[in-house]
């Protein structure tokens, strides 16, 4: 490992510890635990209704998203505004089509793996990748995603 990049992982560590960044953590972490008990009772309505497995995993994780972006833009973040810009919303979708292909990947691997999956397998492999993404999509919103928002609410504290 060359110095920059083991300079740039202990400032990562660093801020993931800060106080800021442990409540930001805690937040997403609620959120994403009430984002999934709806991401699953859609799912498993879906599921119930005959629609297959990867076309409700696609809706039930679009829902989720919309939810997830209101909540962590207006609570995880502490961003007053009511919504970030074209840009920022676009971002946001890109990290979860990201996590969306990770959730499927993670799902085929596991139904490959262990064969056809019953609904309680199905629900199982979506908590492992949502323990898989959890963390990189935190660092995505707080750097990539909310990055400029956050950076100009401090400085309009600052001032």
């Amino acid at each position: 490992m060359n110095r920059r990049c083991g300079h740039y992982s202990v400032v990562v560590i660093r801020r993931l510890l800060a106080r800021e960044s442990t409540t930001q953590i805690v937040r997403l972490a609620v959120i994403g635990i009430l984002n999934t008990v709806n991401y699953f009772i859609l799912l498993n309505l879906l599921r119930s209704a005959g629609v297959g497995l990867f076309v409700s995993v696609t809706i039930a994780f679009g829902v989720a998203t919309f939810v997830s972006y209101v909540l962590n833009r207006r609570w995880t973040f502490g961003l007053d505004e009511s919504s970030g810009g074209a840009a920022e919303t676009l971002r946001f979708y890109l990290v979860n089509v990201a996590a969306w292909a990770a959730t499927v990947a993670v799902i085929w691997i596991a139904d490959q793996l262990f064969g056809p999956l019953d609904r309680l397998g199905e629900n199982l492999a979506s908590v492992a990748a949502a323990g898989i993404t959890l963390l990189p999509k935190f660092l995505s919103y707080r750097d990539l995603v909310f990055g400029k928002a956050l950076q100009a609410a401090r400085g309009a504290v600052g001032a």
